[in-house]
């Protein structure tokens, strides 16, 4: 089985931040990281939002540009953020356990914030693997592949638009669920026994499909999550 997600930005709110007297001692760019990692850690800042500019941090911290860069970095080295030269800086997704309860979790998520979660699929259908597909599935380009597209919808907003591609020798009945009734991460999780999952994070620019279909600009960066 492999899928992508494509998730829209959200934007971290900006904060006012004065270093206490007590950290003036702190190697500066210490300061600019431990500001940006506790934020995230309080939850101020969640996976996906777009982290402040390294102009706005250079002017924020009153530090230089190449300290801004080293906090940065050393964010990105620990999995925290993610960075993609000339889009921005974004919250990294948590990391996934050993099992694929962690793809179904977007409904859960969404439901505890308070917000009304609906799942639209727009199409479940068996096509010809790709050299890409077939690469990822481990099988012969031009095998058949159960293809599934669905938006994932908050409050009615489109945030998540899942593509997924799925090996019909594990759930050669996939294509004949009622995916209105259940999301087919919900259907694989109690259908396939997985015990690992790679894990990729990447801030993309959307295609002009992707961007459509999430009802966004086309030239704001996204999130592109792509398990397997």
């Amino acid at each position: 089985m492999s899928h992508s997600t494509v998730r829209r930005p959200v934007h971290a709110p900006q904060a006012a931040h004065s270093p206490p007297a007590s950290a003036q001692a702190m190697a500066l760019y210490q300061q600019v990281k431990d500001f940006i990692a506790r934020r995230i850690q309080e939850g101020v800042w969640r996976a996906g939002d777009r982290l402040p500019s390294e102009n706005d941090l250079v002017t924020q911290f009153g530090v230089s540009r190449m300290t801004v860069n080293r906090a940065l970095r050393e964010l990105v080295e620990q999995g925290r953020i993610v960075r993609v030269a000339g889009v921005g800086s974004f919250v990294a997704e948590d990391k996934p356990q050993s099992t694929l309860l962690q793809i179904a979790n977007l409904a859960t998520e969404i439901r505890q914030r308070g917000h009304d979660y609906r799942c639209d699929v727009l199409s479940v259908e068996r096509i010809s693997a790709n050299l890409e597909v077939a690469a990822a599935l481990d099988l012969r380009t031009g095998e058949s592949v159960f293809h599934s597209l669905c938006i994932h919808r908050e409050d009615g907003l489109p945030v998540q638009l899942e593509d997924r591609h799925v090996n019909p020798s594990q759930v050669p009945q996939f294509t004949q669920q009622d995916f209105s009734q259940q999301q087919p991460s919900e259907y694989l999780v109690r259908n396939v026994p997985f015990d690992q999952i790679e894990h990729v994070v990447d801030a993309v620019m959307p295609t002009a499909e992707q961007a459509a279909l999430l009802e966004m600009p086309a030239h704001e960066p996204c999130l592109l999550l792509t398990r397997r």
